[in-house]
């Protein structure tokens, strides 16, 4: 159990990130001013009120700490980060803006293949985009020096509590396992975000993180350097360079959402061949339609706000089906605020 002061110390930082954040992605709205054009908006299009949301974001705070004083995880080691590189971390992002205002205003979002495609690139087509209208895609160390940052403006500050709770199921299945013995693979890793919560809660599990951008790549290394026992891959989601059954549990954040279906389904087969049987996938994701009352409108939104070419098809997908005929069944859904945590199981 959390005392008092941890309860404290918690109660503040959240309530401090929360502001921090959200008070950014309302500024960032007023200076973009309306992102998607009245004639290309849904009709009858309803979204949760700004008071809603913070409900709800409020809602994930309270569940993340319950979670950390049930032990699943411990409190988030960069609870207080240095006030110098959240106010750079700031500055880059605002600095950026206007990019993204411009490539959002012209429906630009094809520069990472044009200058991909001069230099010969063999990244596969749906990866040269400029997701989210973002400088350089994934493609450069400039966007993964901005990418967390971006994230957690976009979620109002719940991002990283929206993963830990993929901890939750990890705790659960390493908890009759032993960890010094058992690896894990993290499906797109990005930046390694994720990976610092797990290997700040299983120090001495085996983890490999794989990723297609090697400057996503870099920025794990980066950030794992404080731990060892850590690998380092860059390859494909549907393509995996691991031999069938080597790991006993997959973890994939954030990832569906941008691949076509049948990479999708190709990159499901992948993750359940490299499971061992008995293995899980925790698979995080945003939440699709029906998920949760009065976000639909947002769902229908996003894609139109934010360069993203299959979202809409991914929200429409009956995951049960997709990963059923990779060989996973679904064991647990949990909504986590605007994302959703799937446990699945290989038998």
């Amino acid at each position: 159990m959390i005392g008092p002061a941890g309860r404290a110390a918690y109660a503040v930082s959240q309530t401090a990130r929360i502001s921090w954040f959200f008070g950014q992605y309302v500024l960032a709205a007023r200076l973009n001013g309306r992102v998607v054009a009245e004639d290309q908006r849904p009709k009858d299009l309803r979204t949760p009120s700004r008071a809603a949301l913070l409900a709800d974001l409020r809602a994930l705070m309270r569940q993340d700490f319950a979670n950390i004083d049930a032990g699943y995880y411990r409190m988030p080691h960069d609870m207080v980060e240095p006030p110098g590189k959240v106010l750079r971390d700031a500055v880059r992002f605002f600095r950026d803006l206007p990019e993204v205002r411009r490539r959002r205003a012209g429906r630009i979002n094809a520069e990472v293949f044009e200058e991909r495609r001069a230099e010969g690139s063999k990244l596969p087509r749906y990866y040269l985009q400029n997701f989210h209208y973002q400088t350089d895609g994934y493609l450069s160390d400039h966007s993964a020096e901005l990418y967390d940052h971006q994230v957690e403006v976009l979620f109002g500050g719940g991002a990283d509590a929206m993963r830990r709770q993929a901890l939750v199921p990890l705790h659960r299945h390493f908890r009759d396992c032993k960890v010094a013995e058992s690896r894990l693979l993290d499906v797109a890793c990005g930046t390694g975000r994720f990976l610092t919560f797990v290997k700040d809660n299983y120090p001495r599990l085996d983890v490999t993180a794989l990723d297609l951008s090697p400057n996503y790549l870099n920025q794990a290394r980066r950030l794992l350097e404080p731990w060892s026992r850590t690998r380092f891959v860059q390859a494909a989601a549907e393509a995996i360079p691991a031999a069938d059954a080597s790991f006993d549990a997959v973890t994939c954040v954030y990832l569906f959402h941008e691949l076509p279906r049948k990479v999708r389904a190709a990159a499901a087969a992948e993750m359940a061949r490299v499971l061992k049987p008995g293995g899980i996938l925790v698979f995080v994701e945003t939440l699709q339609k029906g998920d949760r009352a009065g976000y639909d409108g947002l769902l229908d939104l996003f894609p139109l706000a934010f360069h993203e070419p299959y979202y809409d098809d991914y929200i429409r997908q009956d995951l049960g089906g997709l990963f059923s005929e990779a060989g996973l069944e679904i064991t647990e859904t949990t909504l986590a605020f605007m994302s959703k945590v799937v446990v699945l199981r290989k038998s």
